[in-house]
């Protein structure tokens, strides 16, 4: 599902609860400038930046990510 992203586009992603392993949501996200790499893209989570990677699952829209969603874990 990798495509293009710009600056200020706000994104789907799934993302597992670090403190419980068996737990996923579906969670906004910013795309941003990474603040160590400015060339490059990243996510906005949380306070924490992620680099965009072709292993991440991102969705442009909420309900595409809902229906991924149960796809995957129903």
């Amino acid at each position: 599902m990798q495509q293009p992203y710009n600056v200020g586009d706000i994104v789907y992603i799934f993302y597992r609860n670090p403190h419980i392993q068996d737990v996923t949501n579906i969670q906004e996200a910013a795309v941003v400038h990474h603040p160590e790499q400015p060339e490059e893209l990243a996510l906005f989570l949380f306070e924490t930046y992620y680099p965009i990677s072709n292993d991440m699952l991102i969705f442009s829209s909420e309900m595409a990510a809902e229906q991924a969603y149960h796809q995957y874990f129903h």
